[in-house]
């Protein structure tokens, strides 16, 4: 079987939404993947922060092996079990927050959006929900409603559900300051929507789709302060930042604040389908029982393969790990970045093992150049390199290696960065 093979029947029998890579795995190992054409690569994508240990780390596959041997379903709204208790027990602990919380399991983090929503509009009575620019929260329609990009995921859907607001996210690079953020608040409330028709603010500690821009500890801590006076709940969307990616369990860490409400996904069950909402009790629990779940909420095998990842995470220090290779990352970045040749390397950001550089044509304009970063991507992948591109104007270039990636690897990944860099930047020496 080969990758061309695959490719013409994926063509035949496969949705053509789903967008998909020509790269069909055949096998993979902790930060290295094989294809159906025997290609290895670096896997600087990781299931898109899913794969946070490796692929098919031993104490994952272990604790999916022994559960298989238990059962594999029974609903946890029919037979309930007690890995799901320990599980929110765990993350009860582990959230940010020194109040009592409860959790609740889901399979996706679009799930995990759409019930931390349903959560707030039933505790605060309210409907109205703020997002911002820039944002992704899922792909179903309450989640394409929330997410602040157009192309690419609302296009051609029609009519997004009512009562949602975007603000601007703070962003340095591109001219928007923390001050100019809260002022599009405060002229959203004074213009749009009162602050007492608000159930919920939900924001991306990082942004993952939007180009891994951070949310400055300053502007968190303003939204903090801001839900605080017009009881309105403040939601951490974790899903692609938190179980350590960026050097804390989970990107709030760093700005010192704690969400009312935190959805995570990803890297939770390290491959397996597997979500959660944390947060304050009385929150999570304003809606109705019954009214929150699903048939495969909390599947049995996904719960095991969790609980090891947060075994791993504590016995490997992941959380080190992922700011060791992060930090290695970034200073080559930075190297290059102040090369003549790779000017339009416009920005270079990122906590922990969550990095991402901005491709521009112009470093005085900050003009993006989506084609160049598709052809940065290209490149990378035929030398045996994957990574992905992000961001609203489709310039960025996320890295997102496994925690547990050794760091011969890491250098290897970046010596094939740099060589497809130098393939598809001929002419930016001249660049302004």
């Amino acid at each position: 079987m080969s990758n061309e093979t695959l490719k013409t029947r994926r063509n035949d029998a496969v949705a053509r939404g789903v967008g998909t890579r020509d790269i069909y795995a055949e096998r993979a190992e902790n930060a290295e993947l094989w294809d159906a054409d025997g290609r290895r690569f670096i896997d600087f994508a990781a299931g898109i922060a899913v794969t946070n240990a490796g692929h098919r780390h031993p104490a994952l596959i272990a604790a999916v092996q022994e559960q298989l041997n238990d059962f594999t379903h029974t609903c946890f709204h029919v037979a309930p079990y007690e890995s799901y208790i320990r599980l929110a027990e765990r993350l009860n602990a582990a959230t940010p927050g020194d109040f009592k919380k409860k959790t609740m399991l889901a399979t996706t983090g679009a799930e995990a959006v759409e019930n931390a929503i349903k959560m707030a509009r039933a505790y605060t009575r309210r409907s109205g929900v703020i997002a911002f620019s820039g944002a992704f929260h899922g792909r179903t329609l309450m989640g394409m409603a929330l997410t602040g990009k157009t192309a690419g995921y609302k296009t051609r859907f029609g009519a997004m559900p009512p009562e949602i607001f975007h603000a601007p996210f703070p962003n340095v690079f591109h001219g928007i300051s923390v001050a100019q953020s809260l002022e599009a608040l405060d002229m959203l409330f004074r213009a749009s929507i009162d602050p007492h028709r608000v159930a919920a603010i939900i924001i991306e500690p990082v942004q993952g789709e939007g180009g891994f821009n951070i949310a400055p500890p300053e502007f968190l801590k303003a939204l903090r302060d801001l839900c605080d006076a017009h009881g309105i709940v403040l939601i951490a969307d974790e899903v692609q930042a938190g179980m350590a990616r960026t050097g804390k369990m989970f990107a709030l860490e760093h700005a010192g604040v704690a969400a009312d409400l935190v959805t995570m996904a990803k890297g939770l069950a390290g491959g397996f389908p597997l979500s959660a909402v944390t947060g304050k009790t009385d929150i999570v629990d304003a809606p109705h029982p019954g009214g929150i779940g699903g048939t495969y909420a909390g599947n049995p095998l996904a719960v095991a393969a969790a609980n090891a990842m947060l075994d791993v995470i504590k016995e490997e220090d992941l959380c080190a790990r992922a700011t060791e290779i992060g930090d290695v990352i970034k200073e080559r970045l930075n190297d290059l970045a102040h090369q003549p040749m790779f000017l339009s390397i416009g920005d270079v950001r990122g906590l922990g093992a969550m990095v991402a550089f901005e491709i521009v044509r112009n470093r005085t304009t900050n003009d993006p150049d989506p084609e160049l970063t598709l052809k940065i991507v290209a490149e990378a992948e035929k030398r045996g390199l994957i990574i992905l591109n992000c961001g609203t104007r489709g310039n960025v270039i996320r890295l997102l290696p496994a925690l547990t990636t050794p760091m011969e690897q890491v250098d290897e990944a970046l010596e094939i960065l740099e060589a497809s860099l130098q393939a598809a930047l001929p002419a930016t020496a001249n660049a302004a």
